[in-house]
């Protein structure tokens, strides 16, 4: 297989997963220039036959080593349940192919690094779908707390800069964070595979947490989570209760559900500072579904709050001005797109030819920190975090 950089090289795709996420990264990739999907593996004959014809797909598979095994292929891109991400990313970065991964790496940090590890080992990049951080308010926020963005600035959509200095920033130093990502009522139907803990990993933890996690470390600079202290519980989904209109829960099927339904976890950094981290699929405490990401720093604040996927109206910025308190409301603007962005940003790595800190390294933290949490919540004390 060729490894050239050129710059100009059409580069040749396969995906594998015919659900929503695998549709994403599917019209992504053939919406993108300089990049072909030439391959599509999924396991529902006609959702695949459906796929590969209206995306003009010349080559389907039902199982996806024989996506994997093609010598022509360029990329993999995974978007099937989680406990798949593993097998078939190291398959991948093995046989010399990048791979693009939904969210989590994987359903354990012990497989998380060697997903990290066989990326290295290949010089592949791996990237993982943390989508939402590419949010234009996510961006505007990670600017302003570089010292670089003002309300009236236009929004810089990429990530190539370090955020300022502890201490020196817009908001000084930030020494507490609280991040969520809370439904009213979501949980997966009974059914999903999304319920079911050796396919999934988890709950709303790995599922929703995990996005709001990688904004709030994204946001802090990337601070290492040294300990966990956690509670996980599932009441309502145990119960049957907790389904949306379109997906109700069953407490009446025979299979159990073995994840959580809601999961607080209180974090502490290596510098002192910490996040309390929330998630759930369902309580009687929202009357929607929000998510929120707010820091609070020595000389002002941030929040970041997201109303049923608002678009506008979602960024605040707290402060003094000559002692007295200021509430700041910049008018952000939220197009759709944040999968493509990703995608666009892993293509352009793997045509630089620099790969270095680009095989999942980032990624593998957050599920260490999943870990960690889960671990926390079985034991009932506060652990350490696997470094």
């Amino acid at each position: 297989m060729s490894t050239t950089t050129d710059a100009s090289r059409t580069l040749r795709v396969g995906v594998v997963g015919l659900g929503f996420a695998g549709t994403t990264h599917l019209d992504a990739f053939t919406a993108l220039p300089g990049v072909e999907v030439i391959a599509l593996a999924g396991q529902e004959p006609e959702r695949l036959r459906e796929l590969a014809t209206s995306r003009g797909v010349p080559n389907a598979y039902a199982d996806w080593q024989d996506l994997v095994a093609r010598d022509d292929l360029d990329i993999v891109s995974i978007g099937v349940p989680n406990s798949l991400h593993h097998p078939i990313a190291v398959a991948a970065l093995e046989s010399g192919k990048h791979v693009f991964c939904e969210k989590p790496l994987a359903t354990t940090g012990e497989q998380a690094q060697e997903m990290v590890d066989a990326a290295l080992r290949n010089d592949r990049v791996l990237e993982v779908a943390y989508n939402h951080r590419r949010r234009a308010d996510v961006q505007f926020l990670a600017n302003h707390l570089r010292g670089g963005q003002t309300a009236g600035d236009a929004v810089d959509t990429t990530d190539d800069g370090a955020l300022a200095t502890p201490g020196t920033g817009p908001i000084g130093t930030v020494y507490h964070a609280r991040a969520s990502w809370l439904r009213r009522a979501g949980i997966p139907g009974i059914r999903s595979w999304f319920v079911n803990k050796e396919t999934a990993g988890g709950g709303p933890l790995i599922d929703l947490g995990s996005h709001v996690l990688d904004i709030a470390l994204h946001l802090m600079g990337e601070p290492t989570v040294v300990t966990a202290s956690a509670v996980t519980y599932n009441e309502l989904g145990r119960a049957g209760r907790g389904g949306s209109d379109r997906d109700p829960v069953s407490a009446a099927t025979g299979r159990p559900f073995d994840v959580e339904d809601f999961a607080s976890a209180l974090l502490r950094f290596e510098d002192g500072s910490s996040l309390l981290l929330q998630a759930s699929w369902a309580s009687y405490s929202k009357d929607a579904e929000d998510i929120e990401v707010e820091l609070l720093g020595s000389t002002g604040g941030a929040r970041l709050f997201i109303r049923d996927y608002a678009t506008e109206g979602t960024v605040t910025l707290y402060s003094d001005e000559q002692g007295i308190p200021t509430v700041t409301r910049p008018g952000v603007q939220v197009p759709a797109g944040h999968h493509q962005r990703v995608i666009e940003e892993f293509l352009a790595t793997i045509r630089s030819g620099r790969h270095d800190g680009h095989h999942g390294e980032f990624a593998l933290h957050r599920s260490r920190v999943v870990d960690a949490v889960y671990a926390s919540a079985q034991a009932g004390h506060e652990v350490e975090v696997v470094r």
